[in-house]
């Protein structure tokens, strides 16, 4: 074990036992009065100025070759990884921007689309109904044609066989009346010129 004790005061006391021995003695003889405390004796600062210069130089040297060294690594490598994080949230935050301007340009693309499909949806149904309209009004003209075409055959029929029971009655009630002198051709135009005049 290094002793941290000076030649001078190693010769005082040539022995640990004698000089605690002395000590104790000493402290007795002087009725309890103390030695100075060790560090504080200016014998010893000699040593112990010698003892701090090594045990600095070590502390110094250790410091210098393995601990500052771990530090500068990690604090070096704590700035990369922060100048890391930060590079990957600055490219993130772009890819989040660029991501945001394609998604509001892709919503207006699709209301864009919207509008242009209902505006197509609503001139197709525009023309589907026009073309509906259009051929339920021609089916019904020509129904109504057709009707009208009935009714004036019918009417045609009807006048004809008017003028047929008019003839048959105008006959017999002449033939009733003045006998059988009239013929068939006098009656027909009797009646058709009494028509004439009626109508």
């Amino acid at each position: 074990m290094l002793s941290l004790v000076t030649p001078a005061f190693a010769q005082e006391a040539p022995h640990a036992g004698a000089a605690a021995g002395e000590l104790h003695e000493g402290a007795e003889a002087h009725g309890g009065e103390h030695g100075a405390f060790p560090p504080f004796d200016p014998a010893t600062f000699g040593s112990q100025l010698l003892w701090l210069a090594i045990f600095f130089g070590l502390l110094y040297f250790l410091m210098s070759r393995v601990a500052l060294p771990r530090i500068g690594s990690i604090l070096s490598e704590r700035d990369n990884r922060i100048a890391g994080d930060l590079a990957e949230a600055g490219r993130l935050k772009k890819e989040t921007d660029a991501a945001i301007a394609a998604y509001e340009q892709a919503l207006a693309t699709a209301r864009q689309n919207a509008h242009a499909i209902a505006h197509a949806a609503r001139e197709e149904a525009k023309s589907k109904i026009a073309g509906e309209r259009a051929r339920i009004e021609g089916g019904l003209r020509e129904k109504l044609e057709a009707a009208e075409l009935r009714i004036a055959e019918v009417k045609n029929r009807a006048l004809s066989e008017v003028d047929a029971v008019a003839k048959e009655a105008t006959e017999t009630l002449v033939e009733v009346l003045l006998g059988p002198r009239v013929t068939q051709p006098e009656v027909a135009e009797a009646v058709q010129s009494a028509l004439a005049e009626r109508g």
